[in-house]
């Protein structure tokens, strides 16, 4: 309800959730889901689903490999937990690389930074994997879930902060910005 001369508070536009292939309530706006998200001002916010949803695909990878190896093949627990790892952060850094960081413009260190941030998320999952199956007594499938939350959100932050960062113009002494002698 309004008040004469008060304008009502915004509120957030969650329709797209709803209407997600774009019914004709939604229709007048362009894009999917994602992009009215950008488009609404919280690119950090879209910036880290798009890395969600990239970390379910390399959940479901890092998961599947992982429970393969170690129910299937019978592999120690905590090298069948690298192996998907590696797999599951590769299948990251591709996609992350081409769609939830595209605006960084790469250069040769961006592989060796993700490898370094990757594999410190991989000591702190194969840690987290050890205390929660030895000290805890945690299923070791279920161990590992939790340890991926936990890995998820500190290798995302890493990677925007430091693999994937997005460096500013740097403006050169003496020249303005049409390119012109100052």
């Amino acid at each position: 309800m309004t008040i004469l001369g008060q304008n009502p508070k915004p509120r957030l536009n969650l329709s797209f959730i709803l209407y997600p292939m774009g019914s004709s309530h939604t229709q007048q706006r362009t894009g999917g889901p994602v992009a009215r998200l950008r488009e609404s001002g919280h690119p950090l916010f879209v910036q880290f689903l798009k890395f969600a949803l990239v970390g379910v695909s390399n959940t479901l990878i890092t998961l599947l490999v992982y429970t393969f190896l170690l129910k299937v093949v019978g592999m120690w627990y905590l090298a069948a937990s690298a192996i998907g790892f590696i797999v599951g952060a590769t299948n990251g850094f591709l996609l992350n690389r081409r769609w939830t960081f595209r605006e960084h413009v790469g250069d040769a260190l961006t592989p060796v930074r993700w490898a370094i941030v990757q594999s410190c998320g991989l000591a702190v999952n194969e840690g987290m994997l050890y205390v929660l199956v030895h000290d805890a007594h945690m299923e070791k499938v279920l161990a590992q879930v939790a340890a991926t939350v936990i890995v998820t959100v500190t290798t995302f932050l890493a990677n925007r902060a430091w693999t994937f960062r997005v460096h500013a113009p740097v403006a050169v002494a003496g020249r303005s910005s049409a390119g012109h002698d100052a």
